[in-house]
């Protein structure tokens, strides 16, 4: 075993958009940079598959107070107006920076191709280039991977950080272990920023198959605040091939029938149960629909296919094998909250933690900007680039002004002895086994879909077991079962967190729905949930909204919440 030094002004964790603007705005204010990833830089998380940017931009029409309102109403009061409005206010010129790095959008007769959600959307999107052709190209975040080599930033690829190092109250540094070997990295930074996305446990379908909630679960550690994640993402997929990106720009939880967001032909299936009743979409969310048509015994789910959709993606031979009609579930991206609203908790709108030199951008960090449900497409794109650029900067200016802090020789030692106990030990429970035990508590609908206090609490129960005593004796074999440890004990932790919150959360709202608590409760969840560890247990608390961003309390609850959830 060797160990490697390496010391830096800001230290950003995790390649994709957020982390790359992160890197590379920190580097234009003068500093070094280091960006490391777990996975290869511009080719892992979901920055690897981007479809659509929402772009505000006045001079095209946009009016900022219908985009609000309409985020206001659609997160149903959940977001954070603050970070909702910087968001949207940046994208236009985040969209010029990436267009400025060599980022490739369609064009429609030399314009820019501006779209909608659907005739009645007051947002606009743009299309990054090639990602709708058939066998289409999408290498936007290599793009940004070129960009930041040019620009002197160091990328550090295939290195997990295991941990982050806090001396004198503060963040200075992280420990990470290679994927090939059993060497250890000291990283030592005046700043440090987290963009490793959201969590997960290694879900099934959906390309994004890598996530484990390593960001979250490092910043818990150390002791920053975070905020919940009850509000889980409904990507749906095509059941019998779920890792196929194609079929899920098909299957996509928005609007069955036409929509002319995609290309100029009608892209979305129509659902039916298996008893043939058509299932209409929309809020609360279809993955809601569909696991409470699974609940009431009406599963499979189907979709029809439209031809032109299956030939324009290039999957017509598999579509139309099966008749026109593919399975279909809406619960893809198992443990995985709506972006943004889990993550690290901003004490402000410089995207810093509340552990001094602890930043954060993209899904790691919970600007709750779109609230309760993911209100439309390309906002997540466009956060983590904006909110990237704002860690980034941010980061660099505190870094210019922090003096260079000796790492405890002692504390370092303890760090590396933890990150290597488990390949001492000479048995115990594999990561693989207990992160199979974990996906088979936290994946069905009936437990982070459609809630309720028993299932939720025999749930956590179980977690519980697998933290006290699982995660404890896990071992590994060699370098790449020690970075599957790492990883099974930080799913463990996030699925803890979920369940607290969901059952802390006695509502529902957007797409977080109790099946014993059906409906909203405005005076008692106009709120976020906070979290931190204190004293060796996690507690949670409410973060008020203000009362100026609450819905009008003399407007009927019928007017307020037009969407209704089963058993309301």
């Amino acid at each position: 075993m060797k160990e490697y030094v390496v010391e830096t002004d800001v230290l950003v964790i995790g390649a994709g958009f957020a982390g790359f603007f992160a890197a590379i705005k920190a580097k234009e204010k003068g500093v070094d940079v280091t960006l490391v990833d777990k996975c290869y830089a511009g080719k892992s998380g979901s920055s690897a598959y981007p479809d659509t940017w929402l772009t505000f931009n006045p001079e095209w029409g946009h009016k900022l107070e219908a985009w609000m309102d309409q985020f206001n109403k659609s997160g149903e009061y959940l977001n954070n107006r603050e970070w909702t409005e910087i968001v949207l206010k940046g994208s236009y010129s985040s969209f010029k920076d990436l267009v400025s790095y060599g980022v490739k959008f369609f064009k429609d007769d030399g314009e820019y191709r501006r779209s909608k959600g659907s005739p009645e959307a007051v947002f606009e999107q743009l299309l990054f280039g090639g990602s709708y052709e058939a066998g289409g190209r999408r290498e936007t975040a290599q793009v940004l991977r070129r960009h930041a080599v040019k620009s002197g930033i160091k990328i550090m690829d295939r290195i997990m950080i295991t941990d982050l190092i806090k001396q004198g109250g503060r963040v200075v540094g992280a420990v990470g272990i290679p994927m090939e070997s059993y060497d250890v990295y000291i990283f030592k930074a005046k700043a440090t920023v987290i963009s490793t996305g959201a969590a997960g446990f290694k879900p099934a379908g959906w390309p994004i198959s890598e996530l484990t909630g390593d960001g979250m679960a490092i910043a818990y550690r150390v002791g920053a605040e975070l905020v919940g994640s009850e509000f889980v993402d409904t990507h749906s997929i095509w059941a019998d091939f779920p890792a196929s990106r194609k079929m899920s720009r098909i299957t996509s939880p928005g609007q069955n029938g036409p929509t002319p967001i995609y290309p100029p032909i009608r892209t979305r299936s129509k659902t039916f149960n298996a008893e043939g009743d058509y299932i209409p979409s929309g809020p609360p969310s279809n993955a809601v629909r569909f696991s409470t048509e699974a609940h009431a015994g009406r599963a499979p789910i189907f979709a029809q296919v439209p031809s032109a959709a299956a030939t324009y993606y290039g999957v017509a031979d598999r579509v139309f094998a099966e008749g026109g009609w593919i399975r279909q579930t809406g619960c893809a991206v198992g443990g995985m909250a709506t972006h943004t609203t889990e993550g690290l908790w901003p004490i402000n709108t410089k995207c810093e933690s509340s552990v001094p030199g602890l930043y954060a951008a993209g899904d790691s960090l919970g600007t709750y900007m779109v609230g309760a449900i993911y209100v439309t497409s390309g906002i997540a794109t466009a956060g983590a680039v904006v909110t990237g650029t704002r860690a980034g900067q941010h980061a660099a200016e505190y870094a210019l002004q922090a003096e260079k802090q000796t790492v405890d020789g002692e504390e370092l030692t303890n760090l590396k002895k933890r990150v290597h106990a488990p390949l001492e030990r000479k048995g115990g429970f594999g990561p693989r086994w207990v992160t199979q035990v974990l996906q088979n508590i936290t994946r069905p609908y009936y437990i982070l879909y459609v809630k309720h206090e028993m299932r939720l609490q025999a749930a956590l129960t179980l977690v519980e077991f697998i933290r006290d005593h699982l995660v404890p004796k896990l071992y590994a074999m060699d370098p790449h079962e020690l970075r599957l440890v790492h990883e099974t004990k930080n799913m463990v932790l996030n699925a803890e967190m979920k369940l607290r919150c969901s059952l802390f959360r006695t509502e529902s709202r957007g797409r977080h729905y109790r099946e014993d608590y059906p409906r909203r409760d405005d005076s008692a969840w106009l709120a976020w949930i906070k979290l931190s560890e204190k004293n060796g247990t996690m507690k949670l608390s409410k973060e008020p909204i203000p009362k100026k961003w609450h819905p009008d309390p003399s407007k009927p609850y019928e007017e307020r919440y037009p969407a209704r959830f089963p058993g309301e």
